[in-house]
């Protein structure tokens, strides 16, 4: 049993390493590149194509430390051209994750015109926001998205019977959906907060990690969604709590 446990963390090992090289790598990219823009609201100015490679980005750099468990028992069940395979199934998961750059776009520049053409309207755009948070948050199909990420074998028995050249593929998209139905709601904070903000970033990052990894991470989501529920309310009253929308009221002054 110890050499079998041994060997599997050395297995771990160089994903864990390589994991933490690329997000490494990805938020030092977001830190460059959020310098001058973590004040601006909306969309930032950017057209569609560059407003989502920077929220594919943001995703992976968010997302890929949360996933290590799953991509470690992919990887486990691979037996052949392993670091291809399992690359595949990594870009499958960030594919799904980038392609919600396209309605955070929509959502973001709606919020910004809302916001910037009505400017009494902010407060209520983000109370909306995070009300629809908090309410997600206690749902229980964000439980069971949940369940899925933090114990993932079913699902691993279920990607076995993928058969053709894009299996991997499929598994990561299949994984990356889930994913996506668990912590959407989290993303969509970063409208009211600021899509480049950094310190937002972090925190929600965290949030994830808790939610997938800590044993009490149900708790977590709970405890969040009611945080939620208050910042919805307390936003009407203190409307600096939402950053994201009142630096588009700004600009429209």
């Amino acid at each position: 049993m110890q050499i079998h446990a041994t060997s599997a963390h050395q297995q771990r090992a160089p994903i864990l390493i390589a994991l933490f090289l690329v997000a490494a790598a990805l938020w030092l990219t977001i830190i460059i590149w959020a310098r001058g823009m973590e004040s601006m609201s909306g969309t930032m100015g950017l057209g569609l194509a560059a407003f989502v490679v920077v929220w594919a980005l943001m995703m992976a750099a968010m997302m890929l430390p949360s996933s290590y468990m799953m991509i470690s028992l992919y990887a486990r069940t691979l037996q052949i051209q392993r670091n291809r395979r399992l690359a595949t199934f990594v870009g499958g998961y960030v594919l799904a994750w980038s392609l919600t750059g396209i309605p955070a776009f929509a959502l973001a520049w709606i919020a910004g015109r809302v916001t910037m053409d009505y400017p009494g309207w902010a407060a209520g755009t983000a109370a909306l926001i995070f009300a629809t948070t908090g309410v997600y948050q206690l749902t229980s199909l964000k439980d069971r998205c949940l369940r899925h990420c933090r114990t993932p074998i079913s699902h691993l028995l279920h990607y076995s019977s993928y058969r053709g050249r894009f299996r991997d593929l499929r598994a990561g998209l299949h994984h990356g959906l889930y994913c996506l139905g668990c912590c959407w709601g989290l993303m969509v904070l970063m409208v009211a907060f600021g899509v480049m903000n950094l310190a937002a970033m972090i925190v929600l990052a965290g949030v994830v990690a808790l939610e997938k990894q800590w044993s009490h991470g149900e708790k977590v989501s709970r405890v969040v969604g009611v945080v939620s529920l208050i910042l919805a309310v307390g936003v009407i009253f203190i409307p600096d709590l939402a950053p994201g929308l009142q630096g588009a009221m700004m600009d429209s002054m």
